[in-house]
């Protein structure tokens, strides 16, 4: 064994300022086999447009003059709007979107924020994925000390899962982390690469003195096992609705077929980049707004009326734009937001706080109104049923969407 230990050693990763470089897809995993995956039960969806969202844009105040005098050129025109209230509408491209709302599965929550905003893409991503206030650092994500609260000291085995190459700070944990992946198929692939057929059996890892070597040993096993695992439950399935060709929709297809392949999965997280409209605006942010809507659309139709009693889509961006336009036809960093939440088992549709305030501005900035943490804890208490206060390091009233 020591020979085959060593050669594995130097062929699948390498040391550098004392951390071993191993690929994304281990990077991003912690697994126990006694934590296999847990009986299907309520899923969140978390949908991050990352580049920061315009979302006076998305959601139109379309009865307010003071938006088309703030937005001469980009604003939406009111005869294009899609109209859901007297005063409120969304954009052209929503069109798929404003379906879900006329069905009834739409709630949209506006000014949404926190205290002193920071308008650094980084930090303020870092605040809404960490679930922190401004002035603190964490280096734990919110889904990620779900994931601790809720499994113990057991490292559950893909509770939670990014469908991505690299795995988001909101869903690492102290203990537990989430897992990134593509798709089933290709993570299957990589973790039964050559290297891992070195791999010792459990009785000989459990006999390994080795800290580090016994825990990449157990990592690469255990990834092995899940891997395997997720394949062999979704290998087959076919979904029941036509997506459209886009790197997005792919992975909401991704995630669809892993639901519906009941793989025990209780937290999906995606993202959609691109929202950092700082020029030429118009063109851009539809393209993308109708990349969202059709893929959630699809995503909803492929599920259907059955299983999205039992699934919550929760989309949000790191802040908002500025309400006044640029002179570049584009936006710059901005503050509170709308936040959208898809589900059939909503107890509140609709627009649940009313419209923007646009004659309360702070430096030309929208006011937040609710606390993003209030949907966490809403998310957390009455959909995941997990008490919220030791995850959010505090205690947040609750939204009654749910």
């Amino acid at each position: 064994m020591k020979t085959s230990r060593r050669g594995f050693i130097k062929s699948s990763m390498v040391a550098t300022a004392g951390t071993l470089m191993i690929p994304n897809f281990l990077k991003a995993t912690g697994f126990e086999s006694s934590g296999r995956l847990q009986q299907q039960g309520k899923i969140l969806v978390v949908i991050q447009l990352s580049g920061g969202n315009d979302g006076l844009n998305t959601v139109v105040p379309y009865r307010n003059d003071l938006y088309y005098q703030y937005r001469p050129g980009i604003a939406i025109r009111a005869a294009d709007v899609l109209k859901a209230t007297d005063e409120l509408g969304f954009h052209p491209a929503l069109s798929k979107l404003k379906d879900l709302y006329d069905r009834g599965y739409l709630a949209v929550l506006n000014n949404v924020g926190y205290p002193n905003p920071d308008r650094s893409h980084f930090r303020s991503m870092d605040i809404w994925q960490s679930g922190s206030d401004a002035a603190t650092y964490l280096k734990t994500g919110w889904i990620g000390r779900y994931l601790d609260s809720n499994c113990g000291k057991s490292l559950c085995t893909a509770q939670a899962i990014e469908v991505d190459d690299t795995l988001s700070m909101a869903l690492k944990g102290d203990v537990i982390k989430g897992l990134a992946m593509k798709n089933p198929e290709k993570f299957y692939r990589a973790a039964h690469h050559h290297f891992s057929k070195n791999i010792p059996g459990s009785s000989e890892v459990n006999e390994i003195n080795d800290s580090s070597l016994h825990y990449l040993y157990k990592t690469l096993a255990e990834t092995s096992s899940s891997a395997e695992f997720l394949y062999a439950k979704t290998k087959g399935k076919i979904n029941s609705a036509a997506y459209p060709q886009n790197e997005f929709s792919t992975r909401l297809k991704t995630i669809a077929s892993l639901i519906r392949s009941d793989v025990g999965t209780r937290i999906y997280y995606v993202t959609l980049s691109g929202f950092d409209t700082h020029a030429n605006q118009q063109a851009q942010h539809q393209r993308l707004l109708a990349i969202y809507a059709e893929a959630v659309h699809a995503f909803v139709d492929d599920l259907g009326e059955d299983t999205m009693n039992d699934v919550m889509i929760m989309t949000f961006s790191e802040f908002g734009r500025r309400v006044r336009q640029n002179a570049s036809g584009g936006t710059d960093h901005g503050t509170a937001n709308n936040l959208f939440v898809v589900s059939k088992n909503l107890k509140r549709r609709g627009f649940i706080n009313g419209s923007p305030d646009l004659y309360n501005l702070d430096q030309g900035d929208l006011i937040h109104q609710v606390d993003f943490r209030s949907v966490y804890a809403t998310l957390l208490n009455k959909w995941l049923e997990v008490p919220s206060e030791k995850i959010l390091n505090g205690s947040f009233s609750m939204s009654d969407f749910i």
